[in-house]
């Protein structure tokens, strides 16, 4: 009868035993998947910050109210930003609760952000949130139409940069426009060193190499007044070395045989370092049937080629450009001065004064003897 009375107590209590074990693993299962399904929740009070770099913004944000007892978990972020220079999104990720980068003033600010939780509160699998979006409008400033136009920047030979514009089309009278820069190594925006004069207006702006910055966002803002009100301000973003223009090639040798060809040039002056710099050859070539023209680009300062028996002519030019292991783009310098073989020949007009020169010496050599001669005796009479 114990026995019995035992196996009726065990059979009794096993299924609520396995109830509450369940039970147990239910809830504990129920936890897991809040955490690691589709509630990880988004960062909260997302802003943008702007300290008065041109561009240069800060984003801000605080971490999801409901990870704030979660302490068995990394959290980190995933921010896509809208790159309305490249009209290209880009992304990081951070643990950190702000994040700075580039934007266009003129533009909508687009900003999606999720979170990220990984440890042992989601079973060591990173679980990725849902995204949300942040967009902040520019608020529309100064006068309509009276935005620059045409701007452009040009680094000389790393010597000097000088960006310059147009009026906008709509531009107010007696307008007046102002320039003002920030890069990473100053503490506040600064106004243009040495403005460009047209007519005795700013119409751009000149850079000494000591107040430039590569590899490095150079804002820059052209804003302005007017007797009508404030102009529209114009934002840019350049990175300066992308800018450069080197100085022209000013030495260029030829030498050459009946069919082998050796153009060789030096280096421009100036700061560019020559490993920095590739050329460009045109090479103009005049035969029986016309001329031909054809251009070949080397990182070398020296070119060989054959040339055909039947070339009458040859003539070369040579011009530097920045290469893509120092630059992303630049500026090809103005072309060196043309080199021909063979070098063209001076000839003077033959006419009828050729004929009869040596007779017109003669003559003058005569005429100046009479006249010293008759001088002389004029002079011995008075003395006499």
């Amino acid at each position: 009868i114990t026995q019995m009375h035992k196996r009726m107590t065990l059979h009794q209590t096993l299924p609520w035993m396995c109830l509450v074990t369940f039970v147990l693993l239910t809830k504990h299962a129920s936890h897991s998947v809040a955490l690691s399904g589709v509630s990880v929740d988004p960062p909260e009070n997302i802003k943008v910050v702007d300290p008065g770099y041109l561009g240069y913004l800060r984003v801000e944000w605080s971490p999801p109210s409901s990870l704030q007892d979660v302490t068995n978990c990394n959290v980190r972020y995933q921010l896509r930003l809208y790159d309305t220079y490249t009209g290209r999104w880009k992304g990081v990720r951070t643990s950190k609760l702000s994040y700075v980068a580039q934007f266009n003033l003129e533009k909508p600010i687009q900003v999606r952000m999720l979170t990220l939780l990984k440890g042992s509160c989601t079973n060591g699998t990173e679980i990725m949130g849902e995204e949300i979006e942040f967009v902040q409008t520019p608020e529309r400033k100064g006068v309509a139409g009276s935005r620059i136009v045409d701007f452009q920047c040009v680094y000389f030979n790393k010597e000097y940069m000088e960006c310059t514009w147009k009026p906008g089309p709509a531009e107010p009278l007696n307008s007046k426009y102002y320039l003002y820069y920030w890069h990473r190594e100053n503490e506040e925006t600064m106004e243009c060193p040495e403005y460009v004069l047209t007519h005795e207006r700013h119409l751009g702006c000149r850079f000494p190499s000591m107040s430039l910055m590569e590899f490095s966002e150079f804002n820059i803002c052209v804003n302005g007044s007017s007797e009508q009100g404030d102009l529209e301000p114009a934002f840019f973003s350049l990175s300066v070395q992308n800018h450069v223009k080197p100085a022209a090639v000013s030495e260029i040798h030829v030498a050459h045989n009946d069919t082998l060809v050796h153009v060789a040039w030096a280096n421009p002056s100036g700061p560019v370092p020559e490993q920095c710099l590739e050329y460009e050859l045109e090479i103009t070539t005049v035969n029986p049937n016309g001329s031909e023209q054809q251009t070949a680009v080397s990182e070398e300062t020296a070119f060989d080629f054959s040339q055909d028996p039947e070339i009458e002519r040859s003539c070369f030019r040579v011009r530097s450009k920045i290469n893509i292991y120092c630059a992303d783009d630049g500026f090809w310098s103005d072309w060196s001065q043309r080199i021909c073989i063979p070098e063209p020949k001076i000839i003077l007009p033959e006419g009828p004064t050729s004929v009869w020169s040596p007779l017109l010496l003669f003559a003058i050599i005569c005429s100046i003897t009479i006249l010293f001669g008759t001088t002389c005796l004029i002079f011995w009479m008075l003395r006499k």
